[in-house]
């Protein structure tokens, strides 16, 4: 069992009791320096598998990805206020202290998916896009120019912010949606009509809530579809949820690419299977088996995003 004998634990535990006595978890020089300190515990890569802590590391590590979730939206609502205090918002987009993760992050995602979809999606949904929306500017902006993109959330007050950021763009506003709802309650119609569906780490940060969406979208998004989404890798999983195939029934898992840059989350890109799933355990899909859990083809594909330096 990892436990608390792991130095890198220690210190995650350390951080943890720290940033659980914080009064309010927004932006301020206590609570950026206990994060920034958080990942950059986290973030080197750590042979590390989240299965093997003990329940007490569990149970921590649990508080502190809603932590962590909690922290980060309120981060992205103050740089959304302020970028909305601009005429033009997006000409100061950068002032996201993190934007450059979001535009490394985008061209992984884009690279990966173009690799599986090669036609530009005509729709696609991005589930959990909160009240600033950089995944979704970004790949409309650089790499789906021509896509229409759905913006779910769950937080009204978020989608306003949002909405705020583009209106004035005069492409994106034209091409960018925003619906207020939970996506459990969006029905197969809607579902259906995407190419493309990105789902966000923390939407589902506990992993019964991630496989219950994922089962809403087995049942309601079209064969074939893709499905994106953020998984942890190592130390990282102490901040973001963990993926495993696994949790995937219903989907053929593309490829799983595990990133060790300043990029925190993994990127899991899976396929609709043209059948349900019956076995729980599995996935049944004829193209499934193996490619999905062949450490071959994983370690070979992600050899081959490795030497290409737009990727570094």
């Amino acid at each position: 069992m990892v436990c608390l004998r792991d130095p890198l634990v220690e210190k995650v535990c350390e951080l943890y009791e720290k940033i659980s006595k914080l009064d309010n978890l927004s932006p301020s020089k206590d609570v950026d320096t206990l994060f920034t300190q958080l990942v950059i515990t986290c973030i080197p890569p750590y042979p590390m598998d989240v299965n093997k802590l003990c329940t007490q590391i569990q149970d921590m590590r649990t508080n502190l990805i809603r932590l962590c979730g909690n922290a980060e939206g309120l981060l992205e609502k103050h740089y959304s206020t302020i970028l909305g205090s601009y005429q033009k918002p997006l000409q100061h987009i950068q002032l996201f202290p993190y934007y450059s993760n979001y535009v490394k992050l985008g061209r992984l995602e884009f690279d990966l998916l173009n690799k599986h979809c090669p036609t530009p999606p005509t729709r696609l949904a991005f589930v959990g896009s909160g009240p600033l929306p950089l995944t979704s500017i970004v790949l409309a902006s650089h790499h789906l120019t021509s896509t229409v993109f759905d913006n779910y959330d769950i937080d009204e007050s978020a989608n306003s912010m949002a909405s705020k950021l583009i209106e004035s763009h005069p492409d994106l506003s034209k091409r960018m949606n925003f619906y207020t709802t939970n996506i459990m309650n969006v029905s197969g119609e809607a579902l259906k009509d995407y190419d493309v569906t990105f789902l966000a780490a923390l939407v589902g940060m506990g992993i019964e809530e991630k496989v219950n969406v994922v089962e809403h979208f087995n049942k309601h998004m079209a064969p074939g579809a893709i499905l994106m989404l953020r998984s942890a890798h190592g130390a990282r999983a102490f901040l973001y949820p963990v993926v495993e195939p696994c949790h995937l029934q219903g989907f053929e898992v593309l490829s799983v690419f595990h990133p060790t840059d300043d990029v925190i989350n993994s990127v899991v890109v899976a396929r609709k299977c043209p059948r349900p799933s019956v076995d729980k355990s599995v996935i049944v899909c004829s193209k499934c088996g193996d490619h999905m859990f062949n450490p071959l083809s994983h370690k070979s594909f992600m050899e081959e995003l490795a030497v290409e330096d737009h990727l570094c």
